[in-house]
């Protein structure tokens, strides 16, 4: 198994950091910087040759993309940001001298607010600064997202193929991107009527097209044999289980999928080479959705697993070799969630990631020739080496005897149980909690709150027909679900029944003021960070996008019924102190509606707070609004339902 060293080695390794990994922290009274400060280091990767390392790290409030060159052992920052200007989503290694980065700039014509993702390059060398990866020419219209790369093509380090709509919106062709030049493209296929993206084989041909017709799905595969394109897959979104092309194997007449099999989705591989593609499944786990991507090997180009959220280490491996490669990994670091996040490109050199729900993240680097992992770096520096209480999972009977799951967190035993609770609703709604490290739960459970996150109906990860229950149906039995959560926190654990409070972010800031509304029997005070406060809002703006058809089928067109799922509509029946803040450049859920809700409940004179965050975003992105929320969710909590 792997040797493990505590030599540092020179990534991130300025004086600023590594004074916060030496410094030990009151672990009774933790700090609100120790939770609010953005991650210290994220995305940590190594270059294909195993030289270099980049990584994302944050320093007081700004956002940066460092290189450290191994051998050398110097550290150069390329690309700064205050995550105001432009955020940065994502990264990878073009080749070994080249980054390319995704960059999300807010923008608004007349009224309309959206986000505008480019691809940026920069050389790793620092002897070229921030670019765009390609330029715009007279009499291209300039697509809303510069960021959706196909085929890294790593057998032609120079150039990449990309889906741009630069001709007719909604409709972007496939070009081979020069990365030496950023004025010379080529357009190698002509886009086609609804289809919004492209896929290729592991010999970087152009094979499948996804496409949306307004609500309805389809895919298009390119048939080598006839040298042809014929539709293999639809369906209506919202009526039937959906399937997902996950990626081709080695073999390019194998597909691998996400479908349905008996209730849950499964994995299986497709053999697109005859007509009635014929399924195999690979994988299933009968009791959760398999909702993660695939794995894939840098040395042998094919699919060596997927990524499971249920599952030891949050993977399932296919190839026993990478499985017992795992396996070593977990004797090293026992009780953790250890994954190699990052390989170079004969994979005897890695990055891995490891956390476990009483511990924050920290990435280790390993070299397999001399079998050794040495640490790097704690992702949350105020959080080393101190006491964190960790998640659980739960399960409990809905009223109509539905099991719904989730997970608690409670107070540390060295931190004054308050008797107080937290119902958190998760956003999406379509989407789900899992266990591990999160700093949002373990702040609230180190001021002494028990925290319970319920997956209820609507959540991902349990079927079709639970994920469904969010059409349409906001306000009804997913909201019961969490009062019912509540109710059964407090037979379960000791807290005081007049101290629970609901809070959340998104849908689940909906979820909050609709408690608010309607739940003022278990709930006594209700916060919301960019939530949701008016359907028929949101149906309204959606006629200025895309997915116009699938918002008004998600959320329904009766007004009548709108109107009676939208907390502002019921100001004057809340009578418990509410909590609403919303940053002013919100491009998910528009700050009308904290704004909107905040001047009914002052009209009917009620209990309410209204923060509003300038230059804010939906996800909390800059630190200092981060640490904004949560000062301003201890004061709320510790007003209504902390005091002993």
């Amino acid at each position: 198994m792997p040797r493990l060293t505590k030599t540092f080695i020179s990534i991130c390794f300025s004086s600023f950091i590594f004074f916060f990994l030496t410094v030990k922290v009151n672990a009774e009274v933790l700090p609100i910087a120790a939770f609010g400060k953005l991650p210290g280091t994220q995305q940590v990767k190594l270059s294909p040759d195993g030289n270099k390392v980049a990584f994302i790290s944050n320093i007081a409030g700004n956002t940066m993309i460092g290189v450290t060159d191994l051998a050398k052992s110097t550290t150069k920052y390329l690309v700064r940001t205050d995550n105001q200007k432009f955020k940065i989503g994502w990264y990878l290694w073009a080749n070994n001298d080249l980054l390319l980065v995704s960059a999300d700039y807010p923008v608004q014509k007349r009224s309309v607010k959206y986000t505008e993702a480019r691809l940026i390059k920069v050389k790793v060398d620092g002897t070229e600064g921030f670019d765009s990866v390609f330029k715009l020419r007279k009499g291209d219209r300039s697509p809303q997202f510069q960021n959706n790369i196909i085929d890294m093509l790593p057998d032609d380090p120079n150039h990449i193929l990309m889906g741009l709509d630069l001709n007719i919106a909604n409709k972007p062709d496939v070009y081979k991107i020069n990365l030496t030049n950023n004025r010379k493209r080529q357009r190698i296929y002509k886009g086609k009527s609804y289809i919004y993206n492209w896929m290729t084989d592991r010999q970087h041909n152009l094979r499948l097209g996804f496409g949306r017709d307004e609500t309805r799905i389809f895919y298009r595969l390119f048939d080598t044999k006839k040298e042809e394109w014929r539709n293999i897959w639809e369906y209506e979104i919202f009526d039937a289980p959906d399937i997902s092309p996950l990626g081709f194997a080695l073999n390019p007449n194998e597909l691998y999928i996400r479908a349905d099999y008996e209730g849950r989705y499964a994995i299986f591989k497709v053999d697109v080479s005859k007509a009635d593609l014929p399924r195999e499944l690979i994988f299933h786990d009968p009791l959760y959705d398999v909702e993660g991507s695939l794995i894939y090997s840098k040395k042998t180009n094919d699919v060596i697993g997927v990524y499971h959220g249920e599952a030891d280490n949050a993977k399932v491996f296919f190839d026993p070799d990478y499985g017992a490669f795992q396996k070593a990994l977990n004797k090293a670091l026992p009780d953790a969630y250890n994954n190699v996040s990052s390989f170079s490109a004969d994979e005897r050199k890695y990055i891995l990631y490891t956390s476990s729900g009483q511990s924050p993240g920290a990435y280790y680097f390993g070299d397999r020739d001399i079998n050794d992992l040495t640490f790097v770096l704690e992702q949350y520096p105020l959080l080393y080496q101190q006491k964190l209480s960790g998640k659980n999972k739960i399960s409990y009977k809905a009223r109509d005897g539905v099991s719904i799951e989730g997970y608690i967190t409670l107070p540390h035993s060295n931190v004054r149980n308050t008797r107080a609770a937290i119902v958190l609703p998760h956003g999406g709604p379509m989407a789900r909690n899992y266990a591990g490290f999160d700093w949002f739960t373990e702040f609230f459970a180190s001021r002494g709150y028990t925290v319970i996150e319920p997956n209820f109906r609507g959540s991902s990860g349990y079927g079709f027909k639970f994920e469904m229950e969010a059409v349409q149906k906001w306000g009804g039995a997913m909201q019961d679900d969490l009062a019912d959560a509540a109710q059964w926190m407090l037979k379960e654990y000791d807290i005081d029944k007049n101290k629970v409070c609901i809070l959340g972010g998104s849908y689940g800031g909906y979820a909050a003021l609709m408690a608010a509304v309607k739940q003022q029997d278990v709930f006594k005070c209700a916060a919301s960070f960019a939530g949701v406060s008016d359907l028929e809002l949101i149906v309204s703006k959606a006629r200025r996008f895309t997915n116009n058809e699938i918002v008004k089928k998600q959320f329904g067109t009766d007004s009548d019924v709108l109107e009676q799922n939208s907390p502002v509509n019921f100001a004057k029946d809340i009578n418990i102190p509410v909590l609403l803040i919303h940053g002013d450049k919100d491009r998910v859920v528009d700050v009308r509606h904290s704004r909107d809700m905040y001047e009914e409940l002052k009209d009917y004179k009620k209990e309410v707070e209204y923060i509003e965050l300038e230059n804010g975003n939906h996800y909390m992105e800059i630190e200092a609004h981060r640490m904004k929320v949560l000062t301003s969710l201890e004061a709320f909590l510790q007003k209504n339902i902390g005091a002993d």
